[in-house]
């Protein structure tokens, strides 16, 4: 942010303003260095800050104790919320900045504000629960994979009591709980069974490539469990992405006044996805959780599963209304004899996009952080920053998928006459309505998979040491979280 601020604010680290029908200079191979140098490193940046941050808050909340470790839906819900909020201040009056008065205040806003921020992060950081490292948990995934593939042809034993267990060695990654065995996938306990080669002794660890605890192998169980979970939210993101495409080149052709003498830009109309997603986690939180519980007795009102599907039903929905307004935005071109002109404005209000974007503001306000919320949750507790990895993950594939589905339309719609579906200079003359059905049908499939997925879906059963529960004689409370 700091070089990106410098470069809007020296003269020599950008190219000279335009001036009315002067040609614009281009940018040196320095400045566009500087500027994708920057760009980079903020993309790196966001790439540690992201998904650590939601892991560092979940980690605050105590596992072990009941009271602490039914709140952490609060922490996922007010944690999405600031992140919009933040979204919207940057819409509106962030941009507002950089039109107006400059983009080196535009700029120089956010950089001086996360700044700050550090410096309240290094303050409160003795304030904070910390988790210390414990090696890479890439490393004993793949342990577990070799060591499951080297015993492959042993028989399974008869009770999974005697499988490999090593309170000592899984101490320091089970801190809140220790995963218990699941019959799921039983090919990979296979890396538990311990044989002659198998030197075991108790003051020793054993060879982690040959002979692995159960904690260990039902981490990677919970793993690939949450796979096909993941893989349900990537077309909500792809339907969520023609926000910034389509929508946006509707909104272009659409009566944006709001008075005589004020415009919506189109770029600002996320606004009002912003706005319905904000509206729907405060609803959600302070409305909604103290009804379902009323009828499920889950202080999160209902899991994240139901909240994943039921933001999935909305997407359905969003990008259905979607094609309707399209052709009613198509109707109004031609009943005004516009269809040709690519540049004009269609004498339609642009509020007539609000419902599209208001349905994909709360189907996010559900699913995406019931998303957010399930990986932290179903992930082993040292792998909650690679966890919601996968969450940010989701959303660069479903971006990409966004690509490649409108390359392929783009392909298979295309007519002799060089004609298709979503035309690059005149959308009055394209279908832009079919390509949101064509998503619409694609949502209804990818939500029947995830029903599928969800009712197959098995919670990672854990042994939580609870400091207000009445003990087993082991010492531990079996604990099924959802």
């Amino acid at each position: 942010m700091t070089s990106l601020t410098l470069s809007a604010i020296l003269p020599q680290l950008r190219p000279s303003p335009c001036k009315a029908e002067e040609v614009c200079q281009q940018a040196t191979a320095g400045q566009l260095a500087i500027l994708y140098g920057s760009l980079l490193l903020g993309a790196l940046g966001s790439g540690g800050i992201r998904p650590c941050v939601v892991a560092f808050g979940a980690d605050q909340f105590d596992e072990t104790d009941p009271k602490q470790s039914t709140k952490t839906w609060k922490y996922f819900s007010w944690y999405y919320f600031v992140m919009g909020a933040s979204i919207l201040v940057a819409v509106t009056v962030l941009v507002y900045i950089q039109d107006n008065i400059g983009w080196g205040w535009g700029l120089g806003i956010p950089t001086i504000a996360m700044f700050l921020s550090i410096i309240a992060f290094v303050i409160g950081y003795p304030l904070y629960r910390h988790m210390d490292p414990v090696g890479s948990p890439f490393t004993r995934l793949l342990q577990v994979s070799v060591a499951a593939f080297k015993k492959r042809k042993l028989p399974m034993v008869s009770d999974p009591k005697l499988l490999y267990r090593n309170e000592e060695l899984d101490a320091s990654i089970s801190v809140g709980g220790k995963l218990v065995h699941n019959k799921q996938i039983t090919f990979l306990d296979k890396a538990a069974i311990v044989t002659e080669e198998d030197v075991v002794k108790t003051s020793e660890a054993p060879n982690l490539w040959r002979l692995n605890t159960v904690h260990q192998i039902e981490e990677l169980k919970s793993v690939i469990r949450m796979g096909p979970i993941w893989a349900a939210g990537i077309l909500l993101i792809t339907a969520y992405a023609q926000q910034n495409t389509f929508s946006l080149q509707q909104a272009k052709t659409m009566d944006r006044h709001l008075t005589k003498s004020f415009e919506i830009p189109a770029g600002s109309m996320s606004v009002f996805t912003m706005v319905f997603m904000l509206s729907t986690i405060a609803l959600y939180d302070r409305i909604l959780v103290r009804i379902a519980r009323r009828f499920t007795g889950l202080d999160r009102g209902i899991t994240f599963l139901h909240r994943m599907g039921i933001g999935f039903v909305i997407s359905v929905l969003a990008t259905l209304v979607a094609g309707f307004i399209e052709v009613k935005r198509k109707q109004a071109a031609l009943a005004h004899g516009l269809q040709n002109e690519a540049r004009a404005i269609i004498p339609i209000s642009v509020f007539w996009l609000v419902p599209q974007y208001g349905l994909h503001g709360i189907a996010e306000a559900f699913m995406s952080i019931g998303h957010l919320e399930f990986f932290c949750d179903q992930s082993p507790e040292s792998m909650r920053s690679t966890a919601t990895a996968l969450f940010w993950t989701a959303i660069s594939v479903g971006n990409y998928v966004s690509t490649l589905l409108v390359s392929l339309v783009h392909r298979f719609s295309a007519k002799p006459d060089g004609s298709n579906w979503l035309p690059d200079n005149n959308l009055n003359k394209g279908k832009l309505e079919y390509f949101y059905w064509l998503l619409t049908g694609l949502q209804v499939v990818n939500l029947l998979y995830y029903i599928c997925c969800a009712k197959l879906y098995t919670y990672k059963p854990i042994q939580i040491h609870s400091k207000n529960s009445v003990y087993d004689e082991d010492g531990v409370e079996l604990a099924s979280k959802v």
